[in-house]
């Protein structure tokens, strides 16, 4: 089944054979006898090994008619567990299908020159805010010169944090996905844009590197920053940096509202890796996919690695908005600029968005679902996969009963 399909109803997704949280209780022990892991990373691998495990306690599914018993284990829930996103991320989506303007959407990704990478390892939340910032500024900017839309404008932008190629290197870039127009800055009129253009990318990628360049200079200035490299090496990188064309690609416009949703669903809770990308694992090497019938192969240590190294700073926020879905406009300017967009500018969703650029596997693609469901219902609504459902009898007559957690969790000897 691909990794984005979402199954009938009844139909359950059947569970990958090999497993992160495999490779991590195999060899997290030998990882660490030469790698010093930071106390988020330290967290992530423990959440990881004993998600759905008796580490973490659960429930004794008991069918009340023919007797049937089994264990359920409780997820850890950590944002970098690649089983635990699938709740999270229909909850998240169905929060906000509302914010969803009847208009066609573009989506641009903003990257930051490989020569910035290590600065920004050292500094993940203060140089990632500045990527955010920086992207975000540059096309409400734009929006805001009447040369472009002809109209002073305010766009609304969900912006997505991914730092990882699909073999796991490092390499931080932010996607956004923005309304096709925006908001008169009068509130007098919904602005739209040309369905196959918004601006020049040249235009765009000489702007956010100007805004990026900026911001990273207040920061070294201000001393926020921690910079290993000599002054005058640093001045000669800026020069490089200044002088350097920055990537922002723009990628085929979004057909219409539903193909927004598509790739909310899709993209806003990914991992860097899915347990359905694994190939293969034994003490020599992990074998992963990377695209189409491609593969990487990894030490086991080096595997573990490459997926820490993707490990967001605590509590550091990964989607963000801005402009119009901006938290103070939501009720506001969101709302008066659906009353102002016309029933014409609905786009049919005969687009397909194919961005794949990245790698890293989300959750399956979820259609809306009721709000406020329980997590049983959620699930079966998700995955079609009713916990409630005896496997023997085929009646929903399963009951739960609680199981405590185990002392500790499942580690090998000599990783905790």
């Amino acid at each position: 089944m691909p990794a984005h399909a979402r199954c009938p109803s009844g139909v359950e997704v059947a569970r990958p054979a090999l497993e992160v949280a495999d490779i991590f209780r195999r060899h997290l022990g030998d990882y660490r006898q030469l790698h010093a892991l930071t106390e988020g990373q330290h967290d992530v691998a423990r959440a990881i090994i004993a998600c759905r495990t008796a580490a973490l306690g659960g429930h004794l599914d008991f069918c009340t008619v023919c007797g049937f018993e089994t264990p359920a284990y409780n997820s850890c829930r950590n944002r970098h567990c690649p089983k635990c996103q699938a709740l999270n991320q229909a909850r998240w989506v169905e929060a906000r299908i509302e914010r969803i303007l009847p208009v066609h959407y573009f989506h641009l990704v903003f990257t930051i020159p490989s020569e910035l990478h290590s600065l920004a390892r050292t500094n993940r939340a203060k140089i990632f805010a500045l990527l955010f910032r920086s992207a975000a500024d540059t096309l409400l900017t734009l929006a805001a010169d009447p040369k472009w839309l002809g109209k002073d404008a305010q766009l609304g932008i969900t912006a997505v944090l991914h730092t990882w190629t699909r073999e796991m290197l490092f390499h931080p870039h932010v996607h956004c996905i923005l309304t096709g127009g925006g908001l008169a800055r009068d509130q007098s009129e919904w602005v739209p844009a040309p369905r196959d253009f918004l601006f020049p990318v040249h235009v765009v990628g000489a702007l956010f590197r100007g805004k990026f360049m900026a911001g990273l200079q207040e920061l070294l200035d201000k001393g926020e920053l921690h910079d290993d490299v000599p002054d005058r090496a640093a001045r000669r990188r800026r020069q490089r940096l200044y002088k350097t064309s920055w990537v922002v690609y723009a990628k085929r416009p979004f057909g219409g509202p539903e193909q927004v949703f598509r790739y909310l669903g899709r993209y806003t809770h990914r991992v860097a890796i899915s347990n359905a990308r694994l190939v293969s694992a034994d003490d020599q090497a992990v074998v992963f996919r990377t695209r189409g019938s491609d593969t990487a192969s990894l030490s086991p240590s080096e595997f573990i690695g490459r997926f820490l190294q993707h490990v967001l700073p605590n509590q550091f926020v990964k989607i963000r908005h801005f402009g119009l879905l901006a938290s103070g406009n939501v009720n506001t300017r969101l709302k008066h600029a659906a009353d102002l967009v016309p029933a014409a500018a609905t786009a049919s969703a005969d687009n397909q968005d194919d961005c794949d650029d990245d790698g890293g596997d989300g959750p399956p693609f979820v259609g809306a679902v009721a709000p406020n469901l329980s997590w049983p219902e959620l699930l079966l609504a998700l995955t079609g996969k009713d916990v409630l459902l005896c496997p023997r009898c085929q009646q929903r007559t399963i009951v739960r009963q609680p199981l405590p957690p185990t002392r500790a969790p499942p580690w090998k000897a000599g990783t905790a």
